[in-house]
């Protein structure tokens, strides 16, 4: 089995090399992972200056009115007897 001229198909580096170079497009999996990641990016990013903007223009919040309950309750238990008792 000589081989005279042409060598075979499998052992021809040209060949081969010309299948690896064919146009194959981007890889699916990396189109969807640029895809999810720049919206997740972009959501975050969007939350972050949302959240910056709110603090330079909410007021601030209103703390709640203490009862009068809760007032009393509290002088008795550092000791000081509540007004009218």
């Amino acid at each position: 089995m000589d081989y005279e001229g042409d060598p075979p198909p499998s052992f021809d580096p040209m060949k081969n090399m010309t299948k690896d170079v064919e146009v194959q497009g981007f890889n699916p999996g990396l189109m969807v992972l640029i895809v999810v990641g720049g919206l997740l990016l972009a959501f975050l990013v969007g939350n972050y200056l949302l959240y910056m903007y709110a603090q330079k223009t909410l007021p601030p919040k209103k703390k709640k009115p203490v009862s009068k309950k809760k007032l009393k309750r509290e002088r008795l238990k550092q000791g000081v007897s509540a007004p009218g008792e």
